[in-house]
């Protein structure tokens, strides 16, 4: 799947706090599209939760955006905008960052794929993996 965004030309972004997108643009992810847009938003404790959804609004609607990584810490200021967003692309991934440990039970888009699996299903997969 991958290889076949990077054939089309098709980015990840990132919202998420410093050493988080710091981390994503040293390897390689960084991009500015024609109209001087980054693909990247760095987030801190100043940053207003409306900016935060502006930018993720901003990256849903992107043409060129497969995939947004989201710190789930971000994420939960948001949820109300993240449970909107129901299209298969861009794919919205909630990871952790350095202060905040992932917590499954908080990310929406697993608990919307949990729902369409039945119990048989995740034990294929490792139940406790979907808890």
């Amino acid at each position: 799947m991958a290889l076949l965004a990077a054939v089309k030309g098709k980015l990840m972004s990132v919202i998420g706090d410093e050493d988080t997108c710091v981390g994503f643009l040293l390897g390689g992810i960084g991009e500015i599209n024609k109209n001087r847009h980054p693909n990247f938003m760095v987030v801190d404790k100043n940053t207003p939760v409306s900016e935060v959804e502006d930018c993720f609004k901003r990256f849903v609607k992107r043409d060129d955006i497969d995939i947004i990584l989201i710190n789930q810490n971000i994420a939960e200021t948001i949820r109300h905008v993240i449970d909107g967003h129901t299209s298969v692309m861009p794919a919205v991934l909630e990871i952790p960052s350095k202060d905040h440990p992932y917590d499954a039970s908080k990310d929406s888009i697993l608990r919307r794929a949990k729902g369409m699996f039945n119990p048989e299903d995740l034990s294929t997969f490792g139940s406790d993996n979907f808890s």
